[in-house]
């Protein structure tokens, strides 16, 4: 088993990197001269994958010139939110639901990512097919956060992800999601973290624990930061 399409959400109004982010939406903004879209899609196709649904809502026309204007050999496809943002869920259900495979490699281009997560994302994989599992969570100890000013989201202990008071563990931006989370809901304005939450009560929410630093375009100070690494 193994997973065919890829999905980055590219809709949100990157509002606590103004004054940047009204001319440019975060997907676009670069740390050492690549973007961090582009850093995205270069990691998804390393990974094997070739086909890339991203969807669009705040300056939707620069990321689709964006798109147009660079050959990433690969079969990229464009969904807008339509006349009003769909938030992570909304987003997510829209694009999977254009798209015939049934599982599903997501991520939030707000993290730079690098190939250093290539092992750990193939061991997200391996662990969601054999274990059967429906949604399973990058999760990165605080403590390897750049911005410390991150607090922790999760608990994480033998692969399950809980929420105990402790949660030393933030969600890096990628996950693997199955289709079959998402049939009781209609494309409307609402959060991921709804299903996370649900699997949570249930205890069928799984997370895989990255080693690496982890980097993420937080705000306006942090990105500033990051140009000088």
């Amino acid at each position: 088993m193994k997973i065919n399409t890829a999905l980055i959400l590219c809709a949100g109004f990157g509002k606590r990197l103004n004054p940047i982010t009204l001319s440019k939406p975060k997907p676009l903004l670069e740390i050492n001269n690549v973007s961090m879209l582009e850093a995205c899609i270069e990691l998804i196709k390393t990974l094997g994958i070739k086909k890339i649904i991203i969807n669009t809502f705040y300056l939707k026309e620069q990321i689709q010139n964006y798109i147009m204007n660079k050959d990433f050999n690969c079969e990229i496809k464009i969904i807008n939110d339509g006349e009003k943002i769909l938030d992570t869920g909304g987003g997510i259900l829209n694009m999977v639901s254009q798209s015939i495979e049934n599982d599903f490699l997501i991520f939030n281009p707000d993290t730079l990512w690098q190939k250093n997560y290539l092992e750990e994302i193939n061991k997200m994989e391996n662990l969601y097919f054999s274990k059967k599992i429906e949604n399973i969570l990058l999760l990165a100890n605080k403590d390897l956060s750049f911005d410390k000013n991150l607090k922790g989201d999760f608990s994480l202990k033998n692969n399950l992800v809980s929420k105990d008071g402790k949660n030393f563990y933030i969600y890096t931006g990628c996950q693997i999601l199955s289709k079959k989370l998402l049939l009781n809901y209609k494309v409307k304005n609402f959060s991921i973290a709804t299903i996370w939450n649900n699997l949570i009560k249930e205890k069928k929410l799984f997370g895989l624990e990255s080693s690496n630093n982890f980097y993420h375009l937080t705000d306006i100070d942090i990105f500033k930061k990051l140009q000088d690494l």
